[in-house]
């Protein structure tokens, strides 16, 4: 009993899974704490950039 205990690795494909995700979580809230402000300065260019454009096409 002790042995097939011992064998049995049902769970570890779950275990490898979860680590997994785990990681990847870990390095998307890294990414995002690093390079947040710098991502949202370049969205607010580009959206005050579509605004000047589609101001200048209504005149």
């Amino acid at each position: 009993m002790i042995k097939r205990f011992l064998n049995d690795e049902s769970g570890q494909g779950m275990t490898e899974y979860i680590l997994i995700v785990a990681l990847i979580a870990i390095v998307a809230i890294a990414s995002i704490k690093i390079f947040g402000s710098q991502i949202s300065s370049m969205f607010k260019r580009a959206a005050g950039k579509l605004e000047t454009e589609a101001g200048s096409e209504l005149d």
